[in-house]
């Protein structure tokens, strides 16, 4: 079995390469964030087409989520359980749905802003939301794993130069508690292969020739829990498809699984 996460910023914009790559790929399940488009307007018609049905939670404007699959959609659920909102308001950027053996969530964390800032306050809140929601399926035996975009790099080794997010977000001692709790209910992270280079970043900058200088970090991420990672055969960085006219900034992360 074949799953994958990718946050395509914007599904409009990337459709011909989603399908293409989706149809090249055989994955059997995507967990999609950044869709950039209202559930209504969601692209389901052409994903049919390829065998694919898909759980969306989305309003359009700068979030979405979805989970695309070929081997079934059933217990879906839409939003984070607790979701603390942001001004008053709850985001698309959590779905979560049972894809034949395997439950999947597919995450978009808030990215913070700047610290100090009530998007910072509100990230971590929503992390701590998510924790609560998922401990239960991260200590069953059902092979389950929380997938997206989290825009936190868990190590130093996770970014290009630490030194450049000195004082900013996605490296904070907070953020990384906030992922060690997260793990904390049972769940590991799984470590994809680079194919290029010494580390798998996940996202490059579409500034200052980001992805060329390999200016990139890890923030991308697949936790497992012990079902899900002991049947992992490989996990890799597609980082090709980060590539050429039209890409998104960030790359899919793809997990084989003996299920």
């Amino acid at each position: 079995m074949r799953i994958a996460t990718w946050n395509v910023n914007s599904i409009t914009a990337r459709l011909p390469r989603l399908l293409a790559w989706l149809e090249s790929t055989g994955t059997d399940v995507l967990c999609l964030q950044e869709a950039k488009i209202a559930a209504e307007q969601f692209p389901t018609d052409a994903l049919r087409e390829l065998g694919y049905e898909a759980a969306v939670h989305a309003t359009g404007r700068w979030n979405g989520v979805a989970v695309i699959s070929r081997v079934g959609l059933e217990d879906v659920v839409k939003g984070l359980p607790g979701d603390p909102g942001y001004e008053g308001v709850e985001e698309p950027r959590a779905v979560s749905a049972t894809c034949g053996p395997v439950r999947v969530w597919s995450v978009y964390v808030p990215n913070g802003r700047e610290v100090g800032h009530p998007h910072y306050t509100y990230k971590l809140q929503w992390f701590d939301a998510l924790k609560t929601a998922v401990a239960g399926d991260a200590a069953g035996s059902r092979p389950f794993a929380v997938m997206g975009d989290y825009n936190v790099a868990p190590t130093d080794d996770d970014v290009f130069d630490v030194a450049a997010f000195e004082g900013l977000t996605h490296v904070t001692p907070a953020e990384r508690d906030a992922l060690a709790a997260l793990r904390g209910t049972g769940l590991s992270d799984v470590v994809p292969r680079p194919l290029k280079y010494d580390h798998p970043f996940t996202y490059w900058d579409y500034r200052q020739l980001g992805f060329p200088k390999n200016r990139g970090m890890r923030i991308d991420l697949v936790y497992g829990n012990e079902a899900f990672s002991t049947a992992v055969k490989d996990a890799y960085v597609d980082r090709e498809e980060r590539k050429g006219k039209g890409a998104s900034d960030h790359a899919p992360v793809v997990v084989d699984l003996d299920v």
